[in-house]
């Protein structure tokens, strides 16, 4: 029997790549404006999620700034309220983009605030 020569095939130039990867940043961008353009309910989920974040970002150069983690519980509680909260939001998004069988928005929406009250009583606990 004869050898089997198989061919290898050409990778993908780098303008490929970047001409796919701008493509699908263009199509994600353009099906998340249609999704919030009218609903202002996402638009304020969204707004307070990039709000979450660049506060947690915050703390943390914050303690990197300073260098000392004195008061090391009021920054852990402060990040794991900013993570905690920004997890809690976008299932709150999920359910009100694709609701699950049997779970009203109106419910979810009341989950949401027991399990941010819930949180955020946990995180002042942690203070001490």
């Amino acid at each position: 029997m004869a050898p089997v020569i198989q061919k290898k095939k050409n990778p993908a130039s780098k303008e490929d790549i970047q001409k796919d990867f701008v493509e699908a940043i263009n199509l994600s961008f353009t099906s998340y404006k249609n999704q919030v353009k009218n609903n202002r309910k996402l638009r304020l989920i969204d707004i307070f999620g990039a709000i979450l974040v660049v506060v947690g970002i915050f703390q943390i150069a914050f303690v990197g700034m300073i260098q000392d983690n004195y008061p090391f519980n009021a920054f852990l509680a402060g990040f794991i309220i900013c993570v905690g909260q920004f997890v809690l939001l976008m299932c709150l998004r999920l359910q009100l983009t694709h609701p699950f069988e049997g779970i009203s928005k109106s419910k979810a929406f009341g989950e949401f605030i027991i399990a941010s009250l819930i949180l955020h009583f946990t995180c002042l606990h942690f203070i001490n």
